[in-house]
């Protein structure tokens, strides 16, 4: 079962069309038309954009076309993770790594021990 759907004209339904001028060089072309196309898709939250043809129409097109595919990937069902054994090498260097933290920690302890008596003694 899917969750999201990606029919065309349920998609057309579902999404808002926003229209604005795309960034860039192009000159007065691009500055005077909004070829750009943007569409929100409120059941995902998925938002799309097209701004590389100077039709507005073929941008739309090329819109929905990703809207459908980021869909079709989110409706894909994540495979399970199977969970691997740690390698030897990783534990050994965690216990090594365990071993000189608790000589530093001994070491400490003697060294206020030390100060504790007195610093004569040290």
């Amino acid at each position: 079962m899917a969750k999201f759907d990606t029919d065309l004209e349920i998609l057309r339904r579902q999404v808002i069309v926003e229209t604005y001028r795309s960034r860039g060089p192009g000159g007065q072309r691009k500055n005077k038309t909004e070829t750009a196309v943007r569409l929100r898709h409120h059941p995902s939250g998925v938002t799309v954009t097209a701004t590389e043809n100077r039709s507005q129409a073929r941008n739309l097109e090329l819109a929905f076309e990703r809207l459908r595919d980021r869909l079709l990937r989110l409706n894909q069902p994540k495979k399970r993770r199977i969970p691997t054994s740690i390698p030897l090498k990783a534990v050994k260097k965690r216990k090594e790594e365990k071993e000189m933290l608790s000589l530093k920690k001994e070491q400490r302890q003697k060294f206020l021990k030390k100060i504790d008596r007195g610093y004569d003694s040290i």
